[in-house]
């Protein structure tokens, strides 16, 4: 991808994204990702309807009449985007490949970070981390979070979400807000999730495509494993090899929602050709 091209497709995903951020979801994670506390703001005179417990009695004495302390919500946080960039992020049978859908979400979060004057960070990860972008604030930072997501071409196309989890603990000290974006078609990383859903606050956003949960009947079909590269040939007309398959699919779907809700981690599920917005939208909603 040239520079011209990339810089094209940048601003596509800013203006659809930041829009998104602008109008609905800005007010939507404020509210949903509260800050660290409160923090005292200034003193000024009782009015009714004023809680008496933040009385000043000290500056109330001294002037002979009520003041309270005001009190403003300490807000700057930090979010941290973990994106999973193997090859299976590169399938999607309608108008968009998975990976898309991880970039545009991703973009989306990244600006309402940046609206609420929190930092935002980023990991690309396979099987082992591709690139770590601590977190900052700014738009020029944010859009560099969207180039790397837009034309980074990862080292390995296998998946290890335990080790991107384990990394995420060595580089980050303090309490972040956590969004982990794959398919999660991968296992063993329970013991993992439990430790950072101890520390942070994470969500595991699931993106997916419909013809991933079921094999048609098709006949001999030579398939390749976006992974591992390696191919065989399919008997898609076998219902045990049909079910079998349905029912690795849904083990793999299981263990990822009840190892994250165990963990008191959020999960959402978001398939490529249905709105995220509204994925979204929901999400923040209910735990607003």
């Amino acid at each position: 991808m040239d520079t011209k091209e990339l810089l094209k497709k940048v601003r596509k995903i800013e203006i659809k994204t930041r829009r998104l951020s602008d109008h609905i979801f800005g007010g939507e994670y404020h509210s949903t990702f509260k800050g660290r506390g409160m923090t005292f703001s200034e003193v000024r005179q009782y009015q009714f309807g004023d809680d008496v417990r933040n009385i000043d009695w000290n500056v109330t004495a001294r002037y002979n009449e009520p003041f309270i302390k005001v009190f403003e919500e300490e807000r700057e946080l930090t979010m941290m985007l973990m994106a999973d960039v193997s090859g299976s992020g590169l399938f999607g049978t309608t108008n968009q490949f998975k990976k898309e859908i991880i970039t545009e979400i991703s973009a989306t979060l990244a600006f309402s970070a940046l609206q609420n004057n929190d930092k935002a960070g980023l990991i690309l990860f396979s099987d082992e981390v591709e690139l770590f972008i601590p977190p900052k604030k700014g738009k020029s930072h944010v859009l560099r979070i969207i180039r790397e997501l837009l034309e980074f071409k990862p080292k390995s196309n296998r998946t290890d979400i335990a080790g991107a989890l384990k990394y995420l603990t060595n580089v980050l000290k303090k309490k972040a807000i956590v969004f982990v974006l794959s398919d999660f078609i991968a296992e063993d990383y329970e013991r993992t999730i439990k430790i950072i859903g101890n520390k942070h606050d994470v969500t595991g956003i699931r993106v997916y495509d419909e013809r991933e949960e079921t094999i048609p009947n098709l006949g001999m079909v030579q398939m390749q494993d976006a992974e591992t590269a390696a191919v065989r040939l399919v008997n898609t007309q076998s219902k045990s090899v049909r079910t079998a398959y349905s029912k690795y699919h849904r083990e793999r779907v299981d263990y990822f929602k009840d190892t994250f809700t165990k963990a008191g981690c959020g999960v959402l599920d978001c398939r490529v050709d249905e709105s995220y917005v509204k994925k979204l939208l929901g999400y923040f909603k209910r735990r607003g």
